[in-house]
């Protein structure tokens, strides 16, 4: 693990009860960091989980957590000026796809006002280091898996949901603020991060709680879609190495980060099948709005600048999240 880069102060994590904000926030600590946090913890899905998630760092030297919203410019700038912060990690969003249907203002909020009150802070903080925030590969929209994977230079001028127009909003946004105001800037297209105090909405946790309840579960796009799940801990190593190497002054870098091994949706029920010890009754649903059929990182960018190399394996990352949410939620076993 690389030390912390003397005298860069401490850094701003936003979504730091979120699922891959805990989880990098508790990685920077670990090197010797200060990180100030910041979440509104919202009820897309459980508080709870959010506050057992920031239970985690109790008694951690080095940590301290604001509840606040991105969305407010006033409390950002306030924050980033009052702390000295030079460098900022932003994972704060609005996600999922399906819920964005019937709340598109809240995508408007967090996604967009939170992106540019976040950009402000950073533009008017002194000696300003390196923005690192999170996009995603819904950019990407509807297309068929082919090649070696989806690239940073492909067309992402279709997106099938407000969400991936929100996120690809951000990155033009940040493009703007790179060349009008010269900090760097590294958008991050993450691809379907999955383990350990992950979010209830995605598919492996949803089917993990219905097979242990014995509910059948429900498999949307006839379960012919696939996608490329990136542990946590590998999404982790690329933000963290991203961040320690930022671009040019003036630059807005886009890097995909996944694990480049796209798995079926049916290969991964069954994965988390073997994992679970029991079988899933299924229930074959058509492709819901706003989904698309498959996800492939190209990783070589990332790799080039950070040696970024993905380790764990499906099977593996799925009996780590499994032996998690047993004891998690020890009621279902």
């Amino acid at each position: 693990m690389n030390p912390a880069p003397e005298d860069s102060g401490p850094i701003l994590v936003t979504g730091a009860a979120g699922f891959i904000g805990h989880a990098t926030a508790h990685r920077l600590l670990a090197r010797g960091e200060r990180i100030i946090g910041i979440d509104n913890l919202n009820d897309y899905y459980d508080p709870a989980l959010k506050q057992a998630r920031l239970a985690t760092f109790g008694g951690k030297a080095g940590f301290s957590f604001v509840r606040g919203d991105i969305a407010e410019p006033d409390a950002v700038a306030a924050l980033v000026r009052t702390h000295g912060i030079r460098r900022v990690v932003h994972l704060a969003a609005q996600a999922g796809v399906r819920y964005s249907i019937d709340n598109p203002f809240a995508y408007e909020r967090s996604n967009l006002a939170g992106h540019l009150a976040v950009l402000e802070a950073c533009r008017h903080a002194q000696g300003f280091m390196h923005l690192v925030y999170a996009s995603s590969s819904s950019v990407y929209g509807d297309r068929p898996l082919a090649g070696a994977g989806f690239r940073e230079d492909d067309p992402v001028d279709a997106p099938v949901s407000l969400y991936a127009a929100t996120k690809r909003s951000c990155e033009l946004i940040s493009t703007s603020y790179a060349r009008l105001y010269g900090f760097p800037q590294t958008g991050l297209r993450f691809f379907t991060v999955y383990g350990p105090w992950g979010r209830p909405d995605m598919a492996y946790f949803g089917f993990t709680r219905k097979i242990l309840s014995d509910e059948p579960i429900e498999v949307y796009g006839e379960g012919r879609m696939a996608r490329d799940f990136t542990y946590i801990d590998d999404i982790v190593d690329g933000i963290v190495g991203a961040l320690d190497n930022p671009p040019a002054q003036g630059e807005n870098r886009i890097l995909n980060i996944g694990d480049s091994h796209p798995v079926g949706l049916m290969d991964m029920i069954e994965t988390l099948e073997s994992a679970l010890n029991r079988t899933a009754e299924k229930i074959m649903r058509p492709m819901q709005p706003g989904d698309v059929t498959a996800t492939y990182a190209d990783v070589t960018k990332l790799h080039a600048l950070t040696g970024y190399q993905p380790r764990v394996m499906l099977t593996e990352g799925l009996r780590h999240f499994v032996d998690w949410y047993r004891d998690f939620y020890p009621v279902v076993r």
